[in-house]
């Protein structure tokens, strides 16, 4: 279940400041959704410049808007590591550098990617910012598995919906194939907890839940960006 809020100014101050972390030589994740966006289009930008870089896109959204910016792409598999992944967030808690994240159906590459970096450098604007994780946790699942993940998540105290396409008949389906259920668990007193039980459910290729994932974060305003390093 996407996330809605934050005007483009503020989104785009928080794409740009990431991005001007980026050093030469460097290889980086680029990460999907509308925030990440506005760091791919200023990577792009540097690029034209001269700024020597590889990309490692998260999505195949994210992989056409770096081939438009004429960024240089590898897969993960074919790089030796990854030096920094930039990347949104539905939701974020400053305090512990935790978010919520599948709202664009690409959790489980943007995770990936993320393990795999060296730092992962959030973007985000300050209407994604919140005290405590209370936003539908997105669950990427085996087609033939949905109900009995379904059933599994009721015992966990969620409230499962299978996600609809906007723009056709039925169900979304992921760049992997998969099928995409958003979990309602209320106000998640404990993330961690609630993420290895999801990591067990047999079925569940990947779940929404980023514990402690940050190393640093550009949250975007109506008059700038304030940027915490964890």
């Amino acid at each position: 279940m996407k996330s809605t809020g934050g005007s483009d100014a503020a989104k785009r101050r928080a794409g740009e400041a990431a991005a001007d972390t980026v050093e030469p030589g460097m290889v980086v994740g680029l990460g999907t959704g509308s925030t990440a966006a506005y760091a791919i289009e200023a990577l792009g930008d540097a690029v034209d410049d001269g700024l020597d870089i590889v990309g490692v896109p998260t999505s195949f959204g994210a992989r056409q808007r770096a081939l438009d910016c004429g960024i240089p792409l590898r897969s993960l598999d074919s790089v030796d590591g990854v030096d920094i992944a930039i990347d949104g967030a539905d939701q974020f808690v400053r305090d512990t550098g935790s978010c919520l994240k599948g709202g664009g159906a690409a959790h489980s590459r943007e995770k990936l990617v993320a393990t795999a970096a060296d730092a992962v450098h959030l973007v985000v604007d300050e209407t994604k910012l919140t005290d405590a994780l209370d936003h539908p946790v997105a669950l990427e699942v085996l087609p033939d598995a949905h109900t009995v993940v379904a059933d599994a998540v009721r015992s966990l105290g969620g409230e499962p919906m299978l996600r609809d396409a906007a723009n056709k008949d039925g169900p979304v389906v992921t760049d992997n194939g998969n099928l995409v259920c958003d979990v309602d668990f209320g106000t998640i007193a404990d993330p961690e907890s609630l993420a290895t039980q999801l990591s067990a459910v047999t079925g569940v290729v990947e779940h929404g839940l980023f514990i402690e994932c940050a190393t640093t974060v550009s949250v975007g305003t109506a008059d700038g960006v304030s940027t915490t390093t964890y």
